[in-house]
């Protein structure tokens, strides 16, 4: 049985295909756990072999959509008051999901697959802040990597 972390939300993304391609459905505002806003977006690719992570956020809570390639993603709860928990979750284009990361949940994903994948990624706080102009909400965790075994 998997163990749950308190407002992680894995959330199944459904492809939905035709003669023209497919669409999937990242989101919607009706759907995402209350408070949870994105306000900027981006993507990134991460070659075969290479892990991003671990590392959490003071108060950023992140909206990842894993849709191409085969990625890892471990989950370790971080935060005072919780359970000690690991989660280990397969992604990408045979499993696309939409992961939602609060802040103190300690986060990596690691590419599993033999080709170049990407993540798009919809946070709720701006990187840096306005104009970049502030400290970046992350704390690195590469120290335990061995816990994550990426």
């Amino acid at each position: 049985m998997t163990q749950e972390i308190p407002g992680v939300v894995i959330k199944p993304l459904g492809k939905y295909k035709d003669s023209r391609g497919w669409l999937i459905e990242l989101f919607r505002e009706d759907e995402l756990p209350n408070g949870f806003m994105p306000v900027m977006g981006y993507i990134s690719l991460t070659h075969p072999g290479i892990a991003r992570g671990p590392h959490e956020h003071r108060d950023q809570t992140d909206g990842f959509a894993f849709l191409s390639g085969a990625f890892e993603v471990t989950l370790w709860e971080n935060r005072s008051g919780y359970e000690p928990c690991k989660v280990v979750v397969q992604a990408g284009e045979n499993n696309p999901l939409f992961l939602v990361v609060p802040p103190g949940v300690v986060h990596a994903y690691k590419n599993v697959g033999s080709d170049d994948a990407t993540v798009l990624n919809f946070p709720d706080r701006l990187y840096a802040g306005k104009g970049k102009a502030e400290p970046v909400d992350e704390i690195r965790h590469e120290e335990i990597d061995s816990e994550f075994k990426l």
